[in-house]
């Protein structure tokens, strides 16, 4: 087996395998049953492959790269890097890791500290002594801690919270984005990529970006039967926010403590006074306040302190708080990814929990609004010729000033050339990677960014099928993720309207010849759209995530009397 520099082949020092991890989880970890792809996670980390793991919070993600980790650093005396994108995320699991394994056994270099303690951290990772070295992403910037961190010859590279590191997911954070290439820089150790929630497409930018080879891909565990899903649909936006504000108040009152989200700053902070003049201790979230107010409001929410948290999506991020007993939307959010990832706070202790989302259609309005803006063929071309004209690799610092641009966008307009392989980012900066001509690379740039909004905007079309639907929502909110659930749920609202029928979305029922031509999860090839994946069946449509166009209802009928679609 071919393995890059830094990767860990399976000699005889590593074959103590299945058992070995087993025993090591439930001695170190006490974890005496592991769940279903734990072991195989860490089995293929040990033996030096790459992992995507997609499991819901709770699930035990972070096992299967803790106890992999154990192991190799008890054979080898090699630390693993822990990328995670909030100090909080941070504190929590080094206090986790200390509790199992005894304090020093995981250190962090994060803005928070003082020099002395991050060089203290660093030195008990170069002695063997530190297990575990946390990271945020904006540390990985700078080329002095990824020269540090390759003299290690780590045993993995952890990124949590993976689906940061994709612009089509719903927390995209671009300074993940350049990942794949500190990985490269490190000599390609094994790399394990770990989300809570990702679409198909969402999963396969990680694997792309990241680097990943073969990896080995673990989707465990999306439904959440004891969360109750609910929508509630408006006509007009002031009788909305009234129900909003009434609905909460009484939740707070008989279910317990909740979250609020809201699509802008200001109706954050709007219904958190609305919602403390009614009696509770309420707070806004957002992203434009100060760091202090947030961590304060972060832990007075994990303390029992407050009853209502009112955010954007800026919060939420490693919560893992088990009593949270309902999340309300007082809007549509922009895809399910976004909005299974934010319902998913709710009832982690496994107790009966609510979803319930407040739709007007009206909104999808202010969705579009914060939608990805459309590419810029003079401001890709005026990157590119800056680049050209440097002859050297150019950092995005001078691309921002010899351009004009907000280093922001100068960030976003790079990705977008990378994607289409016209350049390349390294250490020193980005320059040219290919020697085509400048308008035909601005063209694939333009292309490609023209494809990604149609796929974004597809995105916020089932997220409106799924507030729209009249079947079983957890049907249509599983069979989006590529999930079959037979029989409908019974705890949603649609189910709950129609008791003795609780109509199937029709997803798995395999009554229609198109479903058996088109098999859940198959890949098929339309003439116009190119190749796509069957992602759900319904009476009379069916759904087609295709690569270059997002997700598309067909009509079952005309598919097959029409022969829309052949398979891969």
């Amino acid at each position: 087996m071919q393995v890059a520099a830094g990767t860990t082949t399976r000699s005889h020092i590593f074959m103590s395998d299945d058992l070995a991890l087993t025993a090591l989880a439930a001695s170190s970890f006490s974890l005496p049953e592991l769940r279903d792809g734990q072991l195989a996670g860490m089995t293929a980390l040990v033996e030096g492959r790459d992992v995507l793991a997609v499991m819901p919070t709770g699930y035990g993600k972070s096992a299967t790269y803790q106890v992999a980790a154990l192991h190799l650093h008890n054979a080898t005396g090699r630390p693993a890097v822990v990328v995670s994108p909030l100090i909080a995320l941070q504190e929590d699991q080094l206090d986790g890791l200390s509790e199992d394994l005894g304090e020093g056994a995981a250190v962090v270099v994060n803005s928070s500290l003082s020099a002395s303690e991050v060089e203290a951290a660093w030195q008990a990772v170069e002695a063997g002594d530190a297990v575990f070295l946390f990271l945020a992403p904006e540390q990985l910037a700078k080329p002095e801690t990824v020269d540090r961190i390759a003299k290690l010859d780590i045993t993995m590279f952890v990124v949590d919270e993976a689906h940061c590191v994709s612009s089509w997911g719903h927390d995209f954070r671009p300074d993940y984005l350049d990942l794949g290439n500190v990985r490269e820089r490190l000599g390609n150790p094994p790399v394990i990529a770990l989300t809570a929630t990702a679409s198909p497409p969402v999963r396969e930018e990680i694997v792309q970006r990241l680097g990943m080879t073969d990896p080995l891909v673990l989707v465990r565990g999306f439904d959440r039967p004891n969360i109750s899903l609910d929508v509630v649909r408006h006509q007009e936006d002031k009788g909305k926010r009234k129900a909003v504000v009434e609905q909460v108040l009484e939740l707070a009152r008989t279910e317990g403590l909740g979250l609020l989200y809201a699509a802008t700053r200001k109706d954050t902070e709007k219904f958190a006074a609305m919602l403390a003049d009614g009696g509770l201790r309420a707070e806004a979230y957002h992203a434009g306040r100060a760091d202090s107010d947030r961590e304060s409001i972060h832990e007075r929410f994990l303390d029992d302190q407050l009853d209502v948290v009112v955010a954007t999506t800026a919060f939420g991020m490693g919560i893992d708080k088990p009593n949270v007993r309902f999340v309300v939307h007082a809007n549509i959010p922009e895809s399910l990814d976004a909005y299974y990832q934010e319902i998913g706070r709710a009832g982690r202790d496994g107790q009966p929990a609510l979803a319930i989302l407040h739709y007007r259609a009206e909104d999808l309005g202010l969705r579009k609004f914060f939608a990805t803006h459309a590419p810029d063929a003079e401001e890709l071309m005026a990157v590119l010729k800056v680049i050209k004209n440097a002859g050297a690799p150019a950092p995005k610092t001078a691309l921002a000033e010899l351009t004009g641009f907000p280093a922001r966008r100068v960030t976003a307009l790079v990705n977008q050339l990378e994607e289409a392989g016209a350049v390349k980012t390294g250490k020193r900066g980005t320059r040219l990677s290919s020697k085509a001509k400048l308008t035909a690379l601005v063209e694939r740039a333009v292309h490609l960014a023209e494809a990604r909004q149609r796929v974004e905007q597809s995105r916020l079309t089932m997220m409106r099928g799924y507030a729209e639907t009249d079947a079983c929502r957890r049907q249509f909110l599983l069979g989006y993720f590529g999930e079959d659930l037979p029989e409908p749920c019974r705890n949603c609202d649609a189910c709950a309207e129609h008791p003795d029928d609780a109509r199937s979305s029709g997803v798995g029922n395999g009554t229609s010849a198109a479903e058996n031509l088109f098999p859940l999860q198959s890949t098929v090839i339309h003439k116009e759209w190119g190749p796509g994946l069957v992602m759900r069946h319904e009476e009379d449509v069916m759904t087609v995530l295709f690569e270059q166009e997002g997700y598309k209802t067909l009509s079952r009928t005309a598919v097959v009397e029409h022969e829309l679609l052949r398979p891969a």
